[in-house]
């Protein structure tokens, strides 16, 4: 899971996603179409970003993002405009068997899956993939596999530390997992980039194996210049028929690289050239432009919006004196202005709605209710009550504002303004992202308040809830901000993370933010949207409420 930067919409590295919806309906995601959607074209996208590694091992992309382009993995993520992401299989026959109480998985891959080269794809080259992202020297990619795999703590990777004895290939067509505890989550786990296929005699050169990986997928790299473009051909061995997640329709697809921000969205928003056929896929439209794309429809027509996406959150340091008392806390529920902070992140229709739950919209176990019905604007009078009723007076807290954020300032305003009505005093304690990362993340916990967004890295509300309130992510770099702790949650936890069956889990985690939120840890602000441009000619470009983004898999051109 990730904390995310907002800029009126949630950015991350996908990542981290209608048809021709009407652009001001709320209750649908909007964005391309996808009837005229062919085979045949070139797809540009337009990023910021400098360079693109395809390194399966150093990976933090989502199930729906470019490195998927070109690597398969054996489980995939499947996306539609108004439903939860859906696991498929991918070079896998299903999404796993399980047995020894939730400890053993086994695959088995289908049958005829070549390499772009025309070798086939082995249970082996699996393995080896995996065991790369244990190598110190490849670090950075999503490593849940790395603490669930038996001997996994110890495990130093292929160069220097041997096999993995707990990633097991009776033959060519089978993988067996070993887990050190049940884990129901595992399918989504072996949908990461880690777990491509990644032939051992293809890796002479690990540093730079992310510059033109041994595809699997529908496209492979064809020239890469670092901070300027990177050009995808296709894979001449890549099978439709074994592939339910990816469509392969353009001919080709080229990165361009380096751009400003405000380059990227002013060229889509002009619409002309070769940028009909373009489209962003990590790069929002800013507060400063909403005006000009609501005020023109053509405009408005190719923006893409999610119905939800992260959660952005105020979160509150329950070890602090001030807030240790569940009432105190109670009280800030109902004094926080949340429709000034969608204001502040551009409105209901690019800011998001306004949030009451932990779990986000879009999840399996997501359930719409409010502990603490208030008006968007809060009810101070309430707050002030509570607070009279708990004999608290003159509270005054210190808000930690990361200022690197593009709102964080706006933000951190609303709610100083917001609790200043119930007679609540906040002291704005401005910081750059890496000394406000270290001190809500760090051991000391010398803050009152701050506020953060989260999103899960795959479907499942253990990505909502275990990181922000389990008692072990506390401090150490964890992202239990609120520094809450209850031992019969971190139990509960515990039991649906080992649950396999998938309805009893997600009642489990539905049940787990209620009883949470009892507890009133944070302050829920709103499920922040995310919004994207794309040319007049990309099609099959939506973004459904998770994740809030583009799936370029499935991106189309018409002609």
């Amino acid at each position: 899971m990730k904390r995310i930067t907002r800029a009126v919409a949630v950015v991350a590295s996908l990542a981290l996603a209608v048809t021709a919806c009407n652009a001001n309906d709320k209750t649908a995601p909007s964005g391309g179409g996808t009837a005229a959607a062919e085979q045949g074209g070139t797809l540009q996208i337009l990023t910021t970003s400098k360079e693109i590694s395809f390194d399966p091992a150093k990976s933090q992309n989502l199930g729906t993002s470019s490195i998927h382009l070109i690597l398969r993995g054996l489980t995939s993520w499947k996306t539609s405009p108004d439903k939860a992401a859906e696991l498929v299989p991918d070079l896998a026959t299903d999404t796993g068997q399980v047995s020894d109480g939730g400890k053993t998985w086994t695959y088995k891959l289908k049958p005829g899956l070549k390499y772009a080269d025309g070798s086939p794809i082995v249970a082996a080259d699996i393995k080896y993939g995996i065991e790369r992202s244990f190598a110190p020297e490849l670090s950075g990619g999503l490593g849940y596999h790395k603490s669930l795999l038996v001997g996994g703590d110890k495990y130093t990777g292929p160069y220097k530390g041997g096999s993995l004895a707990s990633v097991e290939t009776p033959d060519d067509t089978t993988v067996v997992f070993k887990l050190n505890k049940p884990f129901g989550d595992w399918p989504w786990i072996v949908s990461m980039p880690a777990f491509s296929p990644v032939p051992k005699k293809a890796d002479t050169d690990p540093a730079h194996y992310g510059e033109k990986p041994v595809a699997s997928g529908p496209y492979q790299v064809k020239s890469y210049a670092p901070g300027a473009k990177l050009e995808l051909e296709r894979n001449p061995s890549w099978d439709k028929a074994s592939d339910p997640a990816r469509t392969g329709l353009p001919d080709s697809i080229v990165f361009t690289m380096g751009l400003q921000a405000d380059v990227v969205n002013q060229r889509l928003i002009a619409d002309s050239g070769d940028d009909k056929f373009a489209a962003t896929t990590g790069t929002s439209v800013p507060a400063a432009l909403i005006p000009t794309v609501s005020g023109n429809p053509a405009v408005k027509a190719r923006v893409a919006t999610s119905p939800s996406g992260a959660l952005q959150y105020l979160a509150m340091n329950n070890k602090r004196p001030a807030l240790s008392n569940p009432a105190v806390r109670k009280a800030i529920q109902y004094a926080v202005d949340k429709q000034a902070v969608q204001v502040a992140e551009g409105g209901p229709e690019f800011g998001g709605e306004i949030a009451t739950t932990l779990i986000t919209p879009g999840m399996e176990g997501y359930s719409k209710y409010d502990q603490y019905e208030a008006p968007p604007a809060g009810d101070p009078e309430k707050a002030k009550s509570l607070l009279a009723a708990a004999g608290v007076s003159n509270l005054s807290l210190v808000l930690a504002v990361d200022t690197d954020q593009p709102t964080g300032s706006a933000v951190a305003q609303a709610i100083q303004q917001g609790l200043k009505r119930a007679g609540i005093t906040v002291v704005l304690k401005p910081l750059g992202n890496e000394p406000w990362t270290e001190l809500v993340t760090g051991a000391k916990g010398d803050y009152d308040l701050a506020v953060s967004s989260w999103l899960p890295d795959f479907p499942s509300a253990l990505g909502n809830i275990q990181p922000l309130f389990a008692t072990s992510e506390i401090g150490n770099g964890g992202y239990n901000m609120s520094r809450y702790s209850n031992p019969a949650v971190d139990t509960a936890i515990a039991a649906a993370t080992a649950e396999q069956d998938r309805a009893k889990a997600a009642g489990m985690w539905a049940a787990l933010d209620k009883q949470i939120m009892a507890d009133a840890p944070l302050v829920p602000l709103i499920y922040a949207r995310n919004a994207f441009l794309h040319g007049s000619k990309v099609q099959n470009f939506y973004l459904p409420a998770y994740p809030p983004y583009p799936n370029t898999l499935i991106m189309g051109l018409s002609k």
